[in-house]
């Protein structure tokens, strides 16, 4: 049985069982003009950062809008521990691809890296762009896996501010391949925060490796298998997710 969609709304300060809320902008056209919801059907309304309404719909109108009466609110705790993944920045749409499938796996927040093997660069209007479509995947991915607390994807960061945020972790981990110990074996943290750092398609430079060791980044492998970077964030969030209990 397919669970309820869920629309993204600017704010459920206030709201409560038995209240009506009007959903309309983008998200109400994408319901009405492309769900096509009608009166009686069930929705989520959610704020991305944890809260959540279900409800029915009542009304719709035009192509745009449509009213939801509230049947219970709930709100998601801050996940322990929290998994941030460092994703040096691919090729093409590959990036997407990365956000749009850690989300759908459970990461809390994605953070761009512009390493010094990556042959793409985000600069000026075209790192905007990038980042923007990196944060609409996430949002949409969020939707899609029906999530109520959306992951954050910060501004690109350099290799000094990766290091900054991996001595800052309670766990720091590295995939790397040649004197990595494996990631399934780790002693894991049970709350705080996990970093992992995903290299671009030529590796991580032997001085980022040293820099992010001195930051207390040890490196691991996933298997035996070599992963894309596109893909290997995915894999690395399923293993830590389930090794912590977030999936129990």
């Amino acid at each position: 049985m397919m669970t309820a969609p869920v629309f993204l709304v600017e704010s459920l300060d206030g709201v409560a069982p038995g209240a009506t809320v009007t959903l309309d902008g983008p998200e109400g056209r994408h319901a009405v003009s492309v769900r096509r919801l009608q009166p009686g059907e069930d929705i989520v309304l959610t704020d991305g950062g944890g809260r959540g309404a279900s409800g029915t719909v009542v009304t719709t109108e035009g192509k745009d809008r449509l009213t939801v009466e509230v049947r219970e609110c709930r709100k998601e705790p801050q996940p322990e521990p929290r998994i941030t993944v460092v994703q040096a920045l691919p090729k093409g749409d590959r990036g997407e691809l990365a956000v749009e499938t850690m989300t759908e796996t459970g990461v809390d927040a994605v953070v761009p890296w512009s390493a010094a093997r990556c042959i793409t660069q985000w600069r000026g209007e075209r790192g905007a762009k990038s980042l923007a479509k990196w944060r609409a995947t996430a949002r949409e991915a969020g939707k899609q896996s029906r999530r109520l607390r959306f992951p954050e994807v910060s501004e690109a960061a350099t290799t000094k501010q990766v290091a900054a945020l991996l001595a800052d972790a309670d766990f720091a981990a590295v995939l790397h391949e040649e004197g990595a110990l494996p990631l399934a074996t780790a002693e894991l943290p049970t709350a705080g925060s996990i970093v992992l750092v995903v290299g671009p398609e030529g590796g991580v430079s032997p001085e980022e490796l040293a820099l992010f060791a001195e930051a207390g980044a040890r490196p691991y492998r996933l298997g035996r298998s070599v992963l894309r970077t596109s893909t290997a964030g995915t894999a690395a969030t399923a293993l830590l997710l389930g090794r912590t209990g977030r999936w129990a």
